[in-house]
């Protein structure tokens, strides 16, 4: 489950983060990229960030038009369209760590078992999350608005992510314990856990045999105060799953 804020929190957050740059976008450029902000539907944001690349082809604003299409994407569930869309993002700007983790975890979650370019796929998204978060320390605030804590805290989140995406690398490859390392890694590093990497580090542990593991970070999880049902219901099975593995060892 995402949870990262990129540009869509960002531009909330102040008077358009665009403003804050050092090129402001061109009073048209402007309109168009409001225009992408303000869509509410995947496919309106989609058209919207298509035609501001089409509009203005060497805008330096075009990151930002393909990052928001992917994020439309993502969050619609068509992964396959979000995986294009943050490539394209990376071809303009070789050093966005935000496209590369959610490449790294994209292609993760999407890569399976027989696939027959799997361990292709998996070393690629690796190089993502690995290269994301070697740039994560270094990277420069993008809103002025933002103060030196709040900046801080996002990038302990993005380095939360690219642990999770390794821990999704490992799970794909059947590696059970190096995939708990990593969520535990994230659930440390982040600045707000959420309730589904904890539920990643429990199905881990029960993988990897060690359910008395697995029961006690679902029982965490399940104590979380407004937990959502859809959530809870995913971490009762998974406890679920952990105690069966725990009757059948004793």
């Amino acid at each position: 489950m995402k949870k990262v804020i990129t540009a869509v929190a960002l531009l909330a957050m102040g008077t358009l983060l665009l403003t804050a740059q050092q090129n402001p976008p061109s009073p048209d450029e402007l309109k168009a990229l409001q225009a992408i902000v303000n869509a509410t539907t995947v496919d309106a944001r989609v058209a919207a960030a298509d035609n501001f690349v089409k509009s203005f082809p060497k805008s330096d604003y075009r990151s930002f038009a393909l990052t928001m299409a992917a994020e439309a994407y993502e969050m619609g569930g068509n992964t396959t369209k979000a995986i294009i869309y943050y490539q394209q993002v990376l071809e303009l700007s070789p050093k966005d760590y935000n496209a590369m983790l959610m490449l790294a975890a994209e292609t993760a979650r999407t890569t399976r078992e027989f696939d027959l370019d799997k361990e292709e796929k998996l070393a690629k998204a690796e190089k993502y999350a690995k290269d994301g978060i070697a740039l994560i320390p270094s990277a420069v605030k993008p809103n002025p608005q933002l103060t030196d804590e709040q900046w801080e805290g996002l990038k302990k989140d993005d380095m939360a992510r690219g642990h999770e995406a390794l821990g999704l690398i490992a799970v794909a490859r059947k590696k059970y314990d190096a995939a708990a390392g990593e969520f535990k890694t994230a659930t440390e590093t982040a600045n707000q856990v959420q309730p589904a990497t904890f539920i990643r580090l429990g199905g881990s542990y029960t993988d990897a045999g060690k359910p008395d593991q697995a029961i006690a970070v679902l029982d965490k999880v399940l104590a979380m105060p407004n937990l959502p049902d859809q959530i809870k219901q995913v971490a009762q099975a998974e406890k679920a799953r952990a105690e069966k593995v725990k009757s059948a060892k004793q």
